[in-house]
Parts: C-alpha cells; sequence; structure tokens
C-alpha cells in the first residue's frame, strides 16, 4: 500500500501486522475507507513489524496474535520501546482469557476476535487511539470466570491445533513449529492438566475456557 510520504495529522495512523495476506488486505482496504483513519502501512512478521512501527511511529498498531517470529504480545511489547505513544490492539482468531490477561498485563488496551465487523473495529481503533479499552466482552466475561491458565501459550495452541485430531506433523506446520517441539509442548500440556493424553487435555482445557 503506497501512502504520501507525510501523514495528516488530522487523521490516526495505523499500521498493521498479519501473516495472512488476504485478511490483512481486506482489513487495510476496510480501514482506509474510514474518512479518520490512515493505514500508513503492513507488515507480515514481527520484525517487519517493529521496523515498520519504528518508521511510522503510529497512533495504533493492528495486530494479530499469531506470527512466524514470535506473536503480537511479544511484538507490542518491542513496539511501546520504539514508539511509546502507539497503542495496541490485538485483533485474532486466538481469543481466549489466558491471552487476554496477558495482554491486560502489559498494558495492551485493545484485544478483538477476528469476527469482529468493520464498524466495530474502527471504533475500536479510535478507542484505543484516545487511550480507551477495546475488549471483546464475550471475551471479557469468560475470562472473569475462568482461572489461571497453568498452560503456556505455546501450550495452549498446540492443544487448540490437536483439538480436531490432527496428527503431530500438522500441528507443526500450523505453529510453525518443529515436531519434536510440538510432542514435548503436548506432554507439558497434559501432565500439568493430569490427562491422559492429548483429547483429554483439549477437553479439560476448553473445560476451563483455556483453549
Amino acid at each position: 500500500m503506497t501512502h504520501d510520504p507525510v501523514a495528516d495529522p488530522a487523521l490516526l495512523r495505523v499500521i498493521l501486522v498479519d501473516d495472512e495476506n488476504l485478511i490483512r488486505s481486506a482489513l487495510a482496504t476496510m480501514l482506509t475507507l474510514e474518512a479518520d483513519l490512515d493505514v500508513r502501512g503492513e507488515a507480515s512478521t514481527v520484525a517487519d513489524g517493529v521496523r515498520l512501527a519504528q518508521a511510522e511511529q503510529p497512533d495504533v498498531a493492528v495486530l494479530d496474535l499469531q506470527l512466524p517470529d514470535g506473536d503480537g504480545l511479544e511484538l507490542a511489547g518491542r513496539i511501546a520501546d520504539i514508539s511509546p505513544a502507539t497503542r495496541s490492539l490485538i485483533l485474532t482468531s486466538h481469543a481466549r482469557p489466558g491471552y487476554l490477561k496477558r495482554a491486560l498485563a502489559q498494558g495492551i488496551l485493545g484485544f478483538l476476535p477476528k469476527t469482529t465487523s468493520a464498524d466495530q473495529l474502527a471504533r475500536a481503533v479510535r478507542s484505543v487511539a484516545a487511550g480507551r479499552r477495546a475488549i471483546d466482552p464475550e471475551l471479557a466475561a469468560d475470562t472473569i470466570s475462568s482461572g489461571d491458565s497453568p498452560l503456556t501459550p505455546r501450550e495452549a495452541d498446540v492443544l487448540e491445533y490437536a483439538a480436531d485430531g490432527a496428527a503431530v506433523e500438522q500441528i507443526a506446520r500450523r505453529a510453525h513449529l518443529a515436531e519434536g517441539t510440538v510432542r514435548n509442548y503436548l506432554s507439558s500440556a497434559q501432565a500439568k492438566l493430569q490427562a491422559g493424553n492429548r483429547h483429554e487435555a483439549v477437553a479439560i482445557a476448553r473445560r476451563q475456557g483455556w483453549i
């Protein structure tokens, strides 16, 4: 996406970081239709997101949670270091209480599922830019009612990917991890949840709202 070299100070400057090109392009198109929002750039990795944030110093960074070289929470922290005025909004298909708790602990103001409508997202960007929280209400309610998850984010990820009965090699591809690493995460998750196998671990984690 091409932009004028100088941003209009009346517009809210936004960057997008998501490794799903089609989704990222659609988000950029939708947000660009808003008269007060200026999408200044797009990236698909943590590394490129850091470079983009440093170059653009945006008002809001809309970040996917799962990225090939890390996650959106890590990226939000790095952006805060290099562009302190930038506020982050996580937009994810992995909207779980554990992730929301981590995001809130980091001071991230926005956390929404990718099922959010274009209008809702635009309103959330404006809220976050103004220093107000924009949290999905259903996820917030689930987070309040759920206990603290013993799972690390990656353990929760591999359990979620295993929920449909996927083989280890399939989970590894989806999670961008080595097969041995996937096996270690599954084993660790099963032990923490005192489950007899991965399927039982998935059931326990789902029942508790951890995946």
